[in-house]
């Protein structure tokens, strides 16, 4: 993508853009639409902008792997700790109420972590599948893949029927 100059110039500048709206929608998710999917799946879009433009092996310097999982567990680990702290203060699980000592203060506290939660993981599982799919046939294994190609399903077919008969 070293020759497309247009895109790569509009995509420095849209993606940052992508990124603030999603951070919009994460944080006026409690006042009208949005929320922490629509956040996850906005800013999980822009990350996979920036690797269809300048590249997986770039995409993946700038986020590995092994970052993404944390990121993953972190949002799972934020979602469930709400859960957890409502349970330790005395209330139901997700019980936002008792996190904080005005009951109207504890519900926004509540819904704005777990959907910061939310958010965060649908961002990385975004990722993480766009990586599985792009990543595909990039594999050390060429022989099985030259054997997997090589493969003629109708040849097959033809050679089972004649088997049997």
């Amino acid at each position: 993508m070293r020759h497309h100059l247009v895109l790569r110039v509009v995509a420095k500048l849209l993606i940052p853009l992508i990124m603030l709206f999603a951070l919009y929608v994460q944080f006026h998710g409690d006042y009208g639409p949005g929320g922490g999917f629509q956040a996850g799946v906005i800013f999980g879009s822009a990350f996979i902008l920036y690797a269809l433009i300048f590249g997986l092996e770039n995409a993946e310097k700038v986020v590995p792997s092994a970052y993404l999982i944390a990121l993953v567990s972190a949002g799972l680990l934020l979602y469930a700790g709400v859960g957890f702290a409502a349970m330790y203060l005395g209330g139901n699980f997700l019980d936002y109420g008792v996190l904080a000592g005005d009951f109207i203060a504890g519900q926004h506290l509540g819904i704005l972590l777990v959907e910061l939660g939310v958010g965060i993981t649908v961002a990385a599982v975004m990722i993480v599948i766009f990586f599985a799919f792009a990543g595909r046939g990039e594999g050390d294994d060429e022989e099985e893949d030259d054997a997997a190609n090589d493969a003629d399903p109708v040849q097959d077919l033809a050679s089972d029927s004649s088997r049997k008969a």
